[in-house]
């Protein structure tokens, strides 16, 4: 099975240049990856970037904090393209589940990325209240885990596990730190994994020897201790 690439992305510019790259399957944003990239509005900051990504799905992500203004945002947001996926996550800031808003979402008919997902228990009851029949994203946060010492394999086993028999229901790795993260999502058949476009530069450099990585090395050092007129 194919582990999509998405670019976890919300400059302009960069999403113009990976639209046209067959290596790149898709694009998530978030409200700091807005903001990052300079939005100012955050609707036509939206829609400029749909005039280039035009089929390959993309996420927006509500940024209200109660299920009357979370609801609102998401159809609003849903209605930008047909391409879109809304993103929503688990609990809002005071740890409210999210279920309710959803389950609403998705019975109608709207694409949703259920997002900052940390545990299997999460990952359950998101499944729960997804309508099977519409397509839907489980993102689970792996680079976040690790960083503070936890293994986040386990979780993505259980919950790809859970959702394999629904082609509908995605599980996405996200917040992705090195490119080796996906030769580790794809041994376990993650469906997706979102990375920054660093990341992504790199994979074009496996299949490298040791011996030419070695030699790279040693010379990098080289060059530099010459440029800097080091002398003993």
């Amino acid at each position: 099975m194919k582990t999509k690439i998405f670019c976890d992305i919300a400059d302009y510019e960069t999403i113009k240049f990976f639209n046209n790259k067959t290596l790149v399957d898709g694009f998530t944003t978030n409200p700091s990856l807005m903001r990052s990239a300079g939005a100012k509005n955050y609707k036509d900051y939206s829609l400029k970037i749909l005039k280039v990504c035009k089929k390959k799905p993309i996420s927006f992500e509500v940024f209200a904090d109660n299920s009357n203004d979370m609801l609102k945002q998401a159809y609003e947001i849903n209605s930008w393209g047909k391409n879109v996926y809304v993103k929503i996550p688990v609990v809002n800031s005071k740890g409210k589940f999210t279920g309710s808003i959803i389950e609403e979402l998705s019975y109608k008919g709207i694409k949703l990325n259920i997002t900052a997902v940390y545990t299997y228990e999460q990952t359950k009851k998101i499944y729960k209240k997804l309508c099977k029949k519409t397509k839907s994203i489980i993102s689970i946060f792996a680079g976040r885990m690790a960083d503070k010492g936890k293994d986040p394999l386990p979780i993505f086993k259980k919950s790809i596990s859970l959702t394999k028999r629904n082609k509908n229901i995605e599980i996405l790795w996200a917040s992705t730190r090195e490119a080796y993260n996906y030769i580790q999502a794809k041994q376990i058949n993650c469906n997706i994994i979102t990375m920054p476009p660093k990341v992504i530069n790199q994979i074009n450099g496996f299949g490298k020897s040791f011996n030419s990585m070695t030699l790279d090395t040693v010379k990098g050092f080289l060059n530099d201790s010459k440029k800097s007129r080091f002398s003993l």
